[in-house]
């Protein structure tokens, strides 16, 4: 009698009409707002490992000298002894009118007729090592320099972007914490769910009891309508979530920067982006479900 019951309206026991009231909805801001949180991470740690590994073997070497004719002398002179170390894979003397360019932003065009004198703007060889740049081999190479290029800095390129990379590792924690919270904020939701659809309907429950109805049958139905409205409001929320991603995509696409560059997301993030209705779904159901269970047990 029971199994007809259950099999022949459901709706009886609590009500089944998709997308109507606040939990779908609630959970498709949830939804939105987690997929919009790991993309976010994703793309950070996509820009964080490509430019590490660009730049783990990148040494920049400074001619700091302030006469250009002695900067230039020392340049040449750095460039044979570097090429002639076993360690370098490459390097490249930065041209002048290059760094002229660099520069031209901050400190504008035509200082050299303004000022009558020209500002020294050190000379620049870009360095790639075959292996990382630790501390050993910056050594190797100030210690090459120091002969024939006394007015040289060796630096690693890392170094330089290392509180850059501390802060992006940073975010993509909050990132990742945000997720976090944002998941136990769809299980207290679904709970409160839980809950007041159980004290809406006490008295039928109570009558389903009296009728050889069991505990895992009603949490069964309960657990199927909110499962419903998880699945939907997941698939709006991943939805609203694409729309935001690919257009704050184009908006960072049209910088041209490096590190934005190389933050773009790969197919296995838009699968796991794809998972998150899925996984709230079924975080949706199982709370619902452990929900009810627990309340009935009360109940009797």
């Amino acid at each position: 009698m029971m199994g007809r019951l259950f099999a022949a309206g459901d709706a009886e026991l609590i009500p089944q009409t998709r997308m109507s009231g606040p939990m779908p909805w609630v959970i498709a801001i949830m939804v939105a707002m987690t997929a919009i949180a790991l993309a976010a991470g994703f793309a950070l740690g996509n820009a964080v490992s490509a430019a590490r590994a660009e730049i783990e073997g990148g040494v920049t070497v400074q001619i700091i000298e302030p006469r250009p004719d002695v900067r230039e002398q020392e340049a040449v002179r750095a460039v044979e002894a570097i090429k002639a170390m076993p360690a370098v894979a490459g390097l490249r003397l930065v041209p002048q009118a290059e760094l002229d360019a660099l520069i031209e932003p901050w400190l504008g065009t035509g200082i050299a007729t303004a000022t009558g004198a020209a500002i020294p703007v050190p000379a620049l060889i870009d360095v790639r090592l075959k292996g990382a740049a630790g501390p050993a081999q910056l050594a190797a190479i100030e210690q090459a320099l120091k002969p024939v290029a006394p007015s040289a800095r060796v630096d690693a390129q890392s170094n330089w972007l290392k509180p850059v990379f501390d802060a992006m590792v940073s975010l993509q924690v909050l990132a990742i914490a945000l997720v976090a919270l944002l998941a136990l904020a769809l299980t207290a939701a679904v709970l409160l769910a839980a809950r007041t659809a159980l004290g809406a309907n006490r008295d039928v429950i109570e009558i389903v009891h009296l009728l050889g109805g069991t505990d895992a049958q009603i949490a069964r139905v309960f657990q199927r309508s909110i499962g419903y409205d998880a699945a939907g409001g997941g698939t709006v929320g991943l939805a609203l979530a694409l729309v935001v991603i690919l257009v704050l995509g184009r908006r960072f696409a049209g910088l041209g920067a490096g590190l934005v560059d190389n933050g773009a997301l790969t197919w296995s993030d838009w699968l796991l982006l794809a998972l998150v209705p899925l996984l709230s779904t079924l975080l949706a159901m199982v709370t619902a479900r452990l929900t009810v269970l627990h309340a009935l047990r009360k109940m009797l």
